[in-house]
């Protein structure tokens, strides 16, 4: 009588086995990516808790001249017999006056603060400047005659988005004479909040005006030029700044001191009327996201009707490591550390004839999995580099012993070890050179396939059974 012997699955049948329990693993790295979102989720709640009360990203605009002045218009009405009538009334509207040069002088004092293991960037700004203004000669042909500006209730206008910041005050003079500041009244581009004065001046001559004010905030500091020429020269301890905006700087100076960066936008790029009707509206804010974003600004008193949106330019206090964005990038090569892990457990499988069970390959997978989050949770306490070597020398260490069990040899599991060390190694150089990992990445597979090929060159995948022994009958 024949004894039923157990017969060994087929090349093929391995290869399908280590494939579907690959892919099951990628149920488990949805959930570290979706982990990885939440803990920003979190760090950004912390952040805005802690810059609450001093101040957010802040936008500076102005200064501006706002001089009322009366006008006529013609109002077509409808009445209830179905009639349209037109009428000409009396209304009151605003003249925008832009400054014809603005020079802005502004040093940031940077500053970290923590809540629990989430930090903010805080900052205090001093900005001081000056800038003069005169009416354009051709004045009426704007639509709006000299004889018709009330310039008694003239305001001198500056802004500030976030006024919670402008803890300091702020001081305002019109040709060497001190003026009586006054809250709110801002530039529509900050939502109407900052500070005004109202300025003796009759639109005759030039006017010079002086202002200098200090200022909270937090993340990114934006200036919005208008007027004829605008010069920003801004200055700060902090290493690490992005610049970001309509429009960059001219040679900034960056070095682990912190930097010093220069604008100078013309009335030509701005493409903007030196007086107008309409205030500018919010500009889009690029904080060091990455991401621009239409600035949400909460309308204060005095807020006017605005046309169109402002163009700025942002200087971001940035963190040299958003380790949310490194760990998210690694997870995205999680797959890569899965299959070239399994590939070598298959080919020992196959071709040197180790049998690798699939809840070992499933508790492989599991241990590879686990260091994204290791990854995750010390970066968040340590920073990004310390983390990144504990998590994969602890990885690394547990699967080549693990290795060593499975495979029935330390040298299979030495060189599973080393295979290990070289694909941390290599995701670590891919996360710190971003613009190289498309290529990098691409040589790394090219070789993976190669190497495949010629160790399988000679495996029949079509055989069944390799192993299979006959076992005789007893006489």
């Amino acid at each position: 009588m024949t004894e039923p012997v157990r017969k060994e699955r087929s090349p093929g049948i391995k290869l399908l086995f280590a494939s579907l329990i690959g892919l099951a693993l990628v149920i488990p790295l949805m959930m570290v990516y979706a982990l990885v979102w939440d803990r920003q989720s979190q760090s950004e709640t912390a952040q805005t808790a802690i810059n609450a009360g001093w101040g957010g990203p802040q936008v500076l605009a102005g200064p501006v001249i706002v001089v009322p002045f009366r006008t006529t218009e013609t109002q077509n009405e409808t009445g209830s017999d179905g009639k349209t009538t037109t009428r000409t009334v009396e209304v009151e509207k605003q003249l925008y006056i832009s400054p014809t040069a603005n020079r802005v002088t502004t040093s940031v004092k940077p500053e970290e603060r923590r809540k629990s293991i989430y930090r903010s960037v805080l900052y205090e700004a001093q900005v001081t400047g000056k800038a003069s203004f005169a009416l354009p000669a051709d004045l009426p042909r704007f639509g709006v005659t000299a004889e018709t500006l009330m310039w008694d209730r003239a305001e001198l206008r500056m802004g500030a988005s976030d006024a919670r910041g402008l803890t300091t005050g702020g001081t305002l003079t019109a040709n060497g004479q001190p003026l009586a500041v006054q809250p709110g009244k801002g530039p529509a581009a900050t939502g109407g909040q900052g500070f005004f004065a109202f300025v003796p001046w009759k639109g005759e001559g030039t006017l010079a005006v002086d202002y200098a004010f200090g200022l909270r905030g937090s993340r990114s500091l934006s200036l919005v030029p208008r007027g004829g020429q605008t010069k920003w020269d801004v200055s700060s301890a902090w290493p690490s700044p992005s610049f970001g905006g309509a429009f960059l700087p001219e040679k900034p100076s960056i070095s682990d001191k912190g930097f010093k960066a220069s604008y100078t936008v013309d009335k030509l790029a701005l493409g903007q009327a030196p007086v107008s009707t309409d205030d500018q509206g919010a500009p889009a804010i690029d904080d060091g996201s990455g991401q621009s974003r239409v600035f949400s600004v909460v309308s204060g008193p005095g807020a006017e009707a605005n046309s169109g949106q402002a163009l700025a330019v942002t200087v971001g206090l940035i963190e040299p490591v958003n380790l949310y964005s490194k760990v998210d990038r690694a997870v995205k090569y999680g797959f890569l550390f899965i299959g070239f892990t399994f590939l070598a457990f298959l080919l020992f499988d196959i071709v040197a004839g180790a049998r690798v069970a699939a809840a070992e390959y499933l508790l492989t997978g599991a241990g590879l999995v686990l260091f994204f989050v290791m990854l995750l949770a010390f970066a968040e306490v340590i920073g990004f580099t310390g983390a990144y070597l504990l998590a994969s020398a602890a990885i690394i260490g547990l699967l080549t012993a693990y290795s060593a069990a499975v495979l029935k040899s330390w040298k299979r599991a030495r060189f599973i070890g080393a295979l290990l060390v070289g694909l941390y190694a290599l995701l670590f150089v891919l996360l710190n050179l971003e613009a190289w990992s498309l290529l990098i990445g691409s040589v790394l597979l090219f070789a993976a396939l190669a190497g495949v090929m010629y160790a399988t060159r000679k495996v029949d995948w079509n055989n069944v059974g390799r192993r299979e022994v006959e076992v005789q009958p007893a006489p």
